[in-house]
């Protein structure tokens, strides 16, 4: 069901990620030249993720046909299983964004409705600057989400993955000008163009642009996911380091001041809340000795720098389900900061998260969010 217009035209918003799911998107990781020793190692933390998850609200993994069974003998009977074909698993940036609004205006019911935005996707750059050279599969998932699910698609010729906005459900946007200001993403579009768009189609009235985002995530060119994200109204968590050597902390005191002196769209000054990264963390010989390095995807090199973030977390109906990457000190940090900030949520800990962050992202960028049609 292809819809006409813009989602804000038809009364649509995006709500904030603690608004009540019906589901929780994932794929299921398998291309060798990413995920190293042929995915082994982070399908198990996938299936770690999933059934968290799955103990809050329902998941469905997308499995390719080679790899359905796999994923079905790994994952509880509680998560479904179907079989999609994808060229890699980071359903935050492929899968739709959903959009939801508030009454049918024809007939004025007072049951929400939900939509869902296909935006265009490059491999986060294309083929000179992207993270592999065919995504004619990935360019599919959100059309097909949509179409399994029954729910009217908003397509849009504008290059955008969902792990480069960030929204309070209240009118406010975060995002990264590193990112959406990319020249690999939409060279033929302005900053007020791209503004324009994203209220049309997330129903925001305003954007707070970050300049940058997470040191060393060159894969999706600082994604607001990896560095910033809403935790409440007014109230963002944001990527920091105390280590004023690290490169991480000219950028986190840059983000520190732009979110300090601005308001959301309602006027509130912005409380910001610090979560100190892990690390730093680098790619180890082994690791990068068990990707296979044959040119299709981004190579990944040893010594390389991890974007290891705890802002990367997902927020489930009563859940935080969030990473844990082998740094005892700022892993505990992190369970201690969220568990003060979310004290209605049971914080759970992903050991091994190490092996998503490897291959690019984290339990965010792996997981789309459904929102739940509620009564009101």
């Amino acid at each position: 069901m292809e819809e006409s217009g813009t989602p804000a035209q038809h009364g649509y918003w995006m709500p904030a990620e603690w608004e009540p799911h019906s589901n929780c998107w994932m794929g299921w990781p398998e291309r060798p030249d990413n995920w190293r020793d042929a995915a082994l190692h982070a399908q198990c933390v996938f299936a770690k993720v999933a059934t968290a998850i799955s103990n809050f609200e329902p998941v469905t993994v997308c499995a390719s046909p080679t790899q359905w069974s796999n994923a079905r003998n790994q994952l509880p009977p509680n998560v479904r299983v179907v079989e999609m074909s994808m060229n890699d698993s980071w359903f935050r940036d492929t899968g739709p964004t959903f959009v939801v609004r508030k009454s049918e205006p024809r007939t004025g019911a007072h049951v929400k409705s939900l939509a869902g935005i296909d935006w265009t996707f490059n491999s986060w750059g294309g083929v000179d600057d992207g993270c592999y050279k065919d995504w004619s599969l990935d360019i599919l998932v959100a059309r097909k989400i949509l179409e399994i699910e029954k729910v009217p698609r908003f397509p849009h010729s504008m290059i955008l993955e969902g792990g480069s906005i960030h929204v309070d459900g209240e009118g406010t946007c975060l995002t990264t000008e590193e990112c959406l200001l990319n020249k690999n993403r939409n060279p033929h579009m302005s900053r007020e163009q791209i503004e324009d768009e994203l209220k049309q189609y997330l129903g925001v009235r305003k954007i707070i642009w970050l300049p940058r985002g997470l040191y060393g995530d060159d894969d999706t060119n600082g994604h607001i996911d990896n560095m910033c994200c809403f935790v409440k109204p007014g109230v963002v968590m944001l990527s920091w380091t105390d280590d004023e050597s690290d490169p991480q902390y000219e950028r986190s005191l840059e983000a520190l001041s732009v979110l300090s002196s601005t308001t959301d769209a309602n006027g509130r000054k912005l409380e910001v809340i610090k979560l100190h990264i892990p690390g730093p963390l680098f790619m180890t010989e082994e690791e990068a000795a068990g990707v296979i390095q044959d040119g299709e995807a981004k190579p990944r090199e040893p010594g390389t720098r991890l974007a290891a973030s705890y802002v990367n977390f997902y927020m489930a109906n009563g859940g935080i389900i969030t990473p844990q990457f082998g740094d005892e000190k700022w892993d505990n940090e992190a369970v201690r900061v969220l568990s003060r900030v979310f004290p209605d949520y049971e914080v759970i800990k992903i050991e091994g998260a190490r092996e998503i962050v490897l291959a690019g992202g984290n339990i965010h960028c792996i997981t789309q969010q459904q929102p739940a049609l509620m009564k009101g």
